[in-house]
Order: C-alpha cells, then sequence, then structure tokens
C-alpha cells in the first residue's frame, strides 16, 4: 500500500488535512492550567478529606469483619470439639 500513496513522502489523508498547531494547542491547555491555581488546590483538599473519611470508614469495616470472622471461626471450633468428644 506504500507504493500507492499519491500524497509523498508517506503522509496520510488525514495528515494532508491537518491544519492545527499541536504546540498551540499544548499552549493553551498549559496556560488554562495554571489559571485554576487556586481552584486545584481547593479540590485536592476535598479529595484529601474525602480520602481520610473513606479511610476511617474501611478501617472501621475491617475490624468488624475480623472480629466477625474470629468469634465464627471460635463457633466452629467449640462445635467441632463438642461432636468429637469422648465421654
Amino acid at each position: 500500500m506504500e507504493g500507492n500513496n499519491s500524497y509523498g513522502n508517506g503522509s496520510s489523508w488525514a495528515d494532508q488535512w491537518d491544519y492545527s498547531d499541536p504546540a498551540a494547542s499544548t499552549a493553551a491547555a498549559n496556560k488554562k492550567k495554571s489559571s485554576s491555581g487556586g481552584a486545584t488546590a481547593k479540590y485536592k483538599q476535598k479529595v484529601g478529606d474525602g480520602l481520610e473519611k473513606t479511610k476511617a470508614v474501611a478501617s472501621t469495616g475491617m475490624k468488624k469483619v475480623k472480629q466477625g470472622t474470629s468469634s465464627g471461626l471460635q463457633w466452629i471450633k467449640e462445635k467441632y470439639h463438642k461432636t468429637t468428644q469422648k465421654h
């Protein structure tokens, strides 16, 4: 297919019609990012607070799971010992 390319030097149809300047779009994106510095800090603080809450809830949940698992295994152990005891 490369031999049939009539556009020369291996460029495609999309490359021929793409007039956008990649450097200009990158500069505009960087300007937009730098102008919202205060808002970014505010959202980072909110996200950080949310993660702290999530961490606390997850920690509490894991403690409950651990306690429930421990008591469940203890119950199974007691049932097993009751059925295998010799009188």
